[in-house]
């Protein structure tokens, strides 16, 4: 006999942990409920159709009233109605009551908390590891939506996030760019996608477009995890506490004293995700998130997508590109200030038109870190860094276009560089609010008779993959120095703004 979950009514707080606290009692009983009624589903079948409902927060704002008018998240627009349904509260913990707690403090108004008329889908209610297509026969897997709520794809748009959404008349405004159901679709996709659970997302990522890179970065994470008896090198090292690779094969840092005796968990895969990520994790969630998304746009639009609802603090792409200046050297670096977007991959969310601008505490915290890493500061650094324009293209054989067409138009727009993924990162940065930022180093010249090849490309990537990643890895450790609300800028948020961050 499945237990049906206590009718909870709609309960007022003005305590953001009470407020948390009710939101996860909510969302357990009801993910329990709907596991125990799929356990009696998968060995009886049948039964009467069983639903379960998301949490909600709400929110009557009676006037604009606002804190400190610097932050650019953690209020409402102008006096009403405002609702989200929530998700995972556990994963979230942190991350809602940040805002629970600007939203009293700014509006000086109760939250309310209560369950919504979203159903939860039984895909989203089974957990991260349940595969339904090798745990039920087909039958089964057919009769499963007369029994239970499925995905809807009607609610599962990102029209917030593109400023397409209009509340109705009856209806509260959005507090949050994303559902409950889009941001369980997106911790799906990411398992899937990058071979880890959500949990081990960091609040800095990286991006790459060279396995280089990963094979670097897994060196040196190791390396952290490793027992040192030297009290400096211990202390540097204990700030990060596991390292985990596709597959949630954890590495435990033996200079924690608490895991010194504790085995590895997870195991290596067989076969690699579409883009695996790898994890340095520190215990407060804001250590460094490594993904390898390939070549193209469209990983890196589908990846972006994904990892905006974990509402990470920044986002970098460190990847290699074509210099399109004479003056350039291979093994140059580019920091990109503007972005020449011909990927077409987000043209139909964020117009081509649209400016995508540089955030200067991304820009700084890079120029910084290139300096301190190459040793070439202030007008040293024109000798191995350009910052200006970064086109992006969906065509890896952009080179055999028209020579005197393409010339022109990279000429009016000033690019200094072409790559396949930065624009779309970039863009998809500014559509989600999640601060951005590109550092490219150039590995080779096609307009001026430097192709890629192959044994220039292998003697390439050994010398500069080093220093480019040293360079990423300082820059996310000098902006977590930043608190929340100086590192999300105003600059990502529009007159009519959800309030969650």
């Amino acid at each position: 006999m499945v237990k049906v979950p206590s009718k909870f009514k709609p309960r007022s707080f003005k305590d953001p942990d009470k407020a948390l606290a009710a939101v996860q009692e909510i969302y357990r009983a009801h993910i329990e409920y709907l596991r125990h009624a799929f356990t009696n589903f998968a060995m009886d079948g049948g039964g009467a159709r069983i639903n379960a409902c998301y949490p909600y927060v709400k929110i009557e704002a009676k006037a604009t009233r606002r804190g400190d008018s610097r932050f650019s998240y953690g209020y409402v627009p102008k006096p009403g109605v405002y609702s989200t349904t929530l998700t995972d509260p556990d994963l979230f913990a942190g991350y809602y009551r940040e805002q629970f707690d600007l939203l009293i403090k700014n509006h000086d108004v109760p939250l309310e908390i209560g369950v919504s008329d979203v159903p939860i889908p039984i895909h989203f209610a089974l957990g991260h590891d349940f595969h339904l297509e090798s745990d039920l026969d087909r039958n089964k897997l057919g009769e499963m939506p007369l029994y239970f709520d499925v995905p809807d794809l009607s609610i599962l748009d990102d029209d917030v996030a593109n400023s397409m959404h209009i509340s109705k008349s009856d209806e509260p405004r959005p507090l949050w760019l994303f559902t409950g159901p889009r941001v369980d679709l997106s911790l799906q996709r990411l398992k899937h996608y990058c071979g880890t659970a959500a949990k081990h997302f960091q609040g800095f990522v990286l991006f790459t477009n060279y396995q280089f890179y990963i094979d670097e970065f897994i060196q040196i994470s190791h390396q952290m995890m490793r027992a040192t008896d030297d009290p400096l090198l211990k202390k540097h090292r204990s700030e990060y506490v596991a390292f985990v690779e596709p597959g949630d094969k954890v590495t435990l840092n033996k200079n924690i004293e608490k895991h010194a005796d504790r085995e590895h968990a997870g195991a290596v895969l067989s076969r690699m995700p579409q883009m695996p990520a790898y994890h340095l994790k520190r215990a407060d969630g804001t250590g460094i998130t490594m993904v390898n998304i390939g070549v193209g746009p469209s990983n890196a639009k589908t990846i972006t997508d994904h990892i905006a609802v974990l509402r990470p603090h920044a986002w970098i792409m460190l990847g290699h590109c074509a210099g399109l200046r004479n003056t350039q050297r291979l093994g140059d670096y580019v920091l990109a200030h503007a972005y020449l977007r011909e990927d077409k991959i987000l043209d139909e969310f964020l117009p081509p038109n649209i400016p995508v601008p540089a955030l200067a505490e991304i820009q700084l915290t890079l120029e910084r870190a290139v300096a301190e890493v190459t040793g070439n500061e202030g007008y040293d650094l024109k000798k191995i860094m350009r910052t200006g324009t970064v086109a992006t293209t969906d065509d890896r054989n952009w080179e055999l276009h028209s020579y005197l067409t393409q010339n022109r138009r990279l000429s009016q727009s000033r690019a200094i560089a072409l790559d396949m993924e930065s624009g779309t990162i970039a863009a998809n940065g500014f559509r989600f609010r999640v601060p951005y930022g590109t550092l490219l180093c150039v590995s080779d010249k096609p307009l001026h008779g430097q192709l890629k090849l192959p044994g220039m490309a292998d003697s390439f990537y050994r010398e500069r993959v080093e220093q480019h990643l040293k360079i990423g890895l300082l820059t996310m450790t000098l902006l977590r120095e930043f608190s929340p609300e100086k590192l999300h800028s105003r600059k990502l948020r529009s007159f009519d703004e959800p309030a969650f961050r």
